[in-house]
């Protein structure tokens, strides 16, 4: 059994740490699994050749190679950066069935994944991630610049 199956997670802290560390925006997101209004967020249309990164921990998630345009109004990829790097859960919330989507590094909240939507990608997956949840390295920026 893994330990984001178990509930222990490389990054652990405490409500009080995460609210000092995190924009209240951020926290609602992240940590209350919270949605930024579409269209409204840093990455929805970006084009920026990176790597998405988890804001709360700073865990590599997804890159520009997966991200496509599915105008709905949050940032979308058609898969995560690696297999373990996010972990899936049953989300009955708002009426509906979904499947909601954490960063396994920190278990902060990311967004959803859809599937069978009829995007010509290669998964036919649509992971619909909010912006505020992430945060992207340019491929262009220099290593010191971190």
């Amino acid at each position: 059994m893994s330990n984001t199956e178990t509930g222990q997670f490389p990054v652990t802290k405490s409500d009080d740490e995460w609210r000092r560390e995190l924009s209240p925006e951020e926290y609602h997101v992240l940590r209350e699994a919270g949605t930024e209004r579409p269209y409204t967020g840093e990455y929805w249309d970006s084009h920026t050749e990176g790597t998405y990164s988890c804001r709360a921990c700073g865990a590599e998630l997804f890159t520009s190679k997966e991200k496509f345009d599915s105008h709905c109004g949050w940032p979308s990829f058609w898969a995560p950066l690696a297999e373990g790097t996010v972990r899936y859960l049953r989300d009955g919330t708002l009426g509906m069935e979904r499947i909601e989507v954490r960063c396994a590094n920190c278990n902060s909240h990311l967004g959803h994944v859809f599937e069978g939507e009829g995007y010509e990608t290669p998964t036919d997956q649509r992971y619909c991630i909010n912006s505020v949840s992430l945060t992207l390295k340019d491929a262009e920026q220099p290593k010191d610049a971190e």
